[in-house]
């Protein structure tokens, strides 16, 4: 519930329309004008495309190359990817972020992984739905030829804390698997490798899906204004509020 609301009250396009709306409304001579610049510095500041990707570039785990993560055991694959509510349901749908799941398949093709744990139930705050993700993301490895015994399910978790906390039960029955590699977006890595070591478990961190592209050396980069960058602002306030929120409760080391 609480990263529901989070949602909603971290995202800059409803501070500039609460902006615009109090100088619309406000009659007070002196603070209706400072509210209507103030809306308009604020657009010009969530739609540069530079300042976000800046953002991104120190909020999101860098890249990692396969020589520098070697040979492991298994990979940890976090969900967090598929549209369980969406029909029909004969199909599997997967939104932003499907990184996750093809870099998963790429390690496992490569050899760097020889197993597949899947760690995610359903986010949903009521009503049913057809599957949890991670047997969503069973099928598509399936069909991806991916043989049903090199891939565990882990289908309790409802959040980043129980992703760690469940896994470590599931390894606890699989005293074979010894090395893990931590699969997830880059921007969300910090907060799971950090949950991840708080139950005792230390996964080797693999970011894959990344909103932060290269610096561009173009007039336009750094000045032209669009509209992605304020839902790009939303994702990462709500991350970083997120990882905030898990360090005062303890959830994060």
């Amino acid at each position: 519930m609480l990263s529901k609301v989070l949602d909603f009250l971290l995202s800059p396009t409803i501070w500039l329309v609460g902006l615009l709306l109090a100088g619309v409304l406000i009659r007070n001579a002196r603070w209706r004008p400072r509210l209507l610049w103030a809306a308009a510095a604020g657009l010009l500041l969530f739609t540069n495309p530079a300042l976000i990707n800046e953002a991104m570039l120190a909020w999101e785990k860098p890249p990692i190359t396969l020589r520098q993560l070697g040979y492991h055991d298994a990979g940890i694959l976090l969900t967090g990817i598929t549209e369980g509510r969406k029909s029909p349901h004969d199909r599997v749908y997967v939104q932003q972020g499907a990184d996750r799941l093809l870099h998963t398949l790429w390690l496992y093709r490569a050899g760097r992984i020889r197993r597949i744990i899947i760690t995610g139930g359903s986010g949903a705050l009521n009503g049913p739905v057809a599957q949890t993700e991670a047997k969503e993301l069973e099928v598509l490895l399936r069909l991806a030829g991916v043989p049903r015994q090199d891939i565990l399910l882990e289908t309790r978790s409802r959040n980043t804390r129980e992703n760690a906390l469940f896994t470590k039960e599931l390894l606890a029955q699989h005293p074979e698997i010894k090395s893990t590699v931590l699969i997830t977006s880059a921007f969300h890595q910090r907060r799971a490798i950090g949950c991840f070591a708080k139950v005792g478990l230390h996964p080797t961190p693999f970011p894959a899906g990344y909103y932060s592209s290269d610096r561009k050396p173009s007039l336009a980069y750094w000045v032209l204004p669009g509209d992605q960058p304020l839902s790009l602002w939303s994702i990462l306030l709500h991350e970083v509020a997120g990882y905030m929120v898990y360090k005062v409760l303890g959830y994060v080391s």
